[in-house]
């Protein structure tokens, strides 16, 4: 299958270096502390962070630092299969296992300790790159939530098929097969804390990849930024300052 027409253009009529187009919310869960909702193309992800907070289970608790824990599910009618999906399967347990390391390393922590920090992450519409718009919509409600952050961490796919490296892959490109790298990244401190790959590359095939993972990585970072800004300039608003 083509997945790059002669003209270059791709399946969805994207350029092989342009993005979905996204979108975001903040304050999408009333009760949570923070929460969000992030849009990449037709992939729709909720999050909604809980704390810090008092530990429940006090065998738990860590003397010097939060504890952080994460809970990523699929919702049943996201993906269009009529099959239901158990709720603790393996993939379920891995990308909450991923989002967790992520945030661990982008949350300060030490400045919370004896205390926890839950984030809930739904998918409710998939089309590719649910990993990634995970991460993203995290960020934005720990943000929401005021939990301070070294750094903005933010993620973007990239790919290579019919020898063109393809940027942020939608469910079709995502399923033909071809070599697959997710990326974390924090812009500010210009460091990599997520980095996983489907099928293998070169190694001089795979910097071009990631390169432009992390160039998709450093344009949600500037959305996300400008999307905080209003929210700050509305809550100024509000409040009459």
């Amino acid at each position: 299958m083509e997945y790059v027409s002669p003209e270059g253009l791709r399946l969805d009529g994207r350029r092989p270096m342009e993005m979905r187009q996204i979108r975001a919310e903040i304050g999408a869960v009333a009760k949570a502390d923070g929460s969000a909702v992030f849009e990449m193309g037709n992939t729709k992800v909720i999050s909604a962070v809980y704390g810090p907070r008092e530990v429940q289970n006090w065998s738990q608790q860590i003397s010097d630092k939060a504890l952080v824990r994460c809970e990523y599910s699929m919702a049943n009618f996201s993906t269009g299969d009529r099959m239901r999906k158990p709720k603790g399967d393996r993939r379920s347990t891995e990308i909450s296992l991923v989002i967790r390391q992520t945030m661990e390393a982008c949350i300060m922590t030490h400045l919370m300790p004896r205390s926890q920090i839950d984030i809930f992450v739904q998918v409710l519409q998939a089309d590719g790159g649910t990993r990634s718009a995970c991460i993203n919509a995290a960020t934005l409600a720990l943000a929401d939530a005021g939990i301070p952050l070294q750094d903005l961490v933010t993620s973007c796919s990239a790919g290579y098929l019919n020898s063109t490296p393809l940027l942020d892959l939608n469910y079709v490109e995502d399923s033909a097969g071809g070599p697959d790298v997710t990326v974390g990244f924090l812009p500010k401190l210009d460091k990599v804390t997520l980095l996983q790959m489907d099928s293998k590359l070169s190694l001089d095939l795979f910097e071009n990849v990631m390169q432009l993972a992390i160039e998709g990585c450093k344009a949600v970072a500037n959305y996300i930024r400008e999307i905080l800004l209003e929210n700050t300039k509305q809550l100024e608003y509000r409040r009459g300052l």
